[in-house]
């Protein structure tokens, strides 16, 4: 499935769009986690593939992906997982550029391919670095998600803007990835400055921890990416059902 054309038609046809943040490995019902998820209203879902120094995420995340590892999970493992998850939505994989390097850009473009992921995030891979990993991605059909930030200046905006493929995924605020009491005050400015810079679909994430934070965040873009909220369930025990149940009263809200 193409992410970009999927998440475009969703789009035009009037939705909010709503991708979940699940952490590959977390426990023996991660995969029907994500077919829930999916099944509660998800657009598509983003799969974290767990490592021992995620640099851009939070204590929810950091303890969710040492949890997996201490699981045995694996890249390789949790992309071959991925090809077991048959859903109606597109999965795209967030992980970091030491794993990329360590695989190698082709076959871990490749194998991601293979295993039926549209899309991919390497967070701490900047615009600037991304020719090696994006041309390897490129060629395998896999859509490379960048990211901008609210201290991006106008013209780099524009060109992560350009080079992004899938969507744009503005960060709504400086900071790692965590819940929030109140969506933060960049987040509505971001979406504003993401959707003046392109036509594709423009998701805000970080810190949106609510239904109602979600339905604020996504009246300047055009979706929201949900993490933290969704993961500490998990790690609290909750399962597929409790999962469905959070991203269903999202789905709600931004469908309100």
């Amino acid at each position: 499935m193409n992410l970009e054309s999927h998440l475009r038609s969703r789009r035009d046809a009037g939705a909010k769009l709503l991708v979940p943040y699940v952490t590959g490995g977390l426990g023996r019902e991660w995969h029907e986690v994500v077919r829930a998820v999916v099944d509660a209203g998800a657009d598509a879902v983003e799969v974290g593939i767990p490592f021992s120094d995620p640099i851009m995420d939070g204590r929810t995340i950091q303890e969710a992906s040492q949890r997996a590892l201490d699981l045995g999970a694996t890249p390789i493992g949790v992309m071959d997982a991925m090809a077991t998850i048959d859903v109606d939505a597109p999965l795209v994989v967030m992980t970091y550029y030491n794993l990329v390097a360590r695989l190698g850009h082709e076959r871990c473009a490749q194998h991601l391919r293979q295993c039926g992921v549209d899309g991919a995030i390497v967070p701490d891979l900047p615009y600037d670095e991304l020719d090696g990993w994006g041309d390897a991605a490129d060629a395998a059909g896999v859509e490379t998600v960048l990211l901008a930030a609210p201290t991006t200046p106008d013209d780099r905006l524009a060109e992560i803007c350009s080079r992004s493929h899938g969507f744009v995924y503005g960060v709504s605020l400086m900071g790692v990835t965590g819940e929030r009491d109140e969506l933060a005050s960049q987040a509505g400015e971001m979406g504003r400055r993401c959707k003046a810079a392109t036509d594709k679909p423009v998701l805000l994430g970080v810190g949106i921890s609510t239904p109602a934070q979600a339905a604020q965040a996504a009246a300047s873009a055009d979706g929201v990416i949900v993490g933290s909220a969704l993961v500490r369930r998990l790690l609290d025990g909750g399962g597929p059902d409790e999962a469905a149940a959070f991203v269903r009263s999202l789905r709600v809200a931004l469908d309100s």
